[in-house]
């Protein structure tokens, strides 16, 4: 019964910001590694970002320096925070996370990003 659920989506003017929100509920004991990921038509699935369980982020070239990834242990959340947006970053974002000892992934729904020029 994990389920994951995103929040913060929304259309913004080019260099604008956006902040994103996912919150793990449910059945579960613990949260491992989480991840946003986003899905643009036409693209391919790209990892925008990841956060270890222990704080320690990874990002993808295309958003490195714009984009800070961040998490809340106590809460079982994990934050997206869009500095500076561009019209490429327009997408569909979806929360990753794997959950307790045999890492178990689950996906959110995902939240609609979009950039206007």
């Amino acid at each position: 019964q994990v389920r994951l659920m995103e929040s913060g989506g929304g259309s913004v003017p080019a260099g604008g910001s956006l902040g994103l929100s996912c919150k793990v509920s449910g059945k579960f004991i613990s949260v491992h590694d989480m991840a946003w990921y986003r899905q643009a038509p036409g693209k391919e699935r790209e990892l925008v970002a990841k956060i270890s369980q222990n704080g320690i982020p990874t990002y993808a070239d295309s958003v490195k320096g714009r984009f800070t990834v961040s998490r809340d242990n106590s809460k079982s959340t994990i934050q997206l925070q869009m500095n500076s947006l561009r019209p490429e970053d327009t997408a569909v974002y979806v929360c990753n996370a794997a959950i307790d000892w045999v890492h178990t992934y689950y996906w959110g729904q995902g939240t609609q990003v979009t950039v206007s020029s």
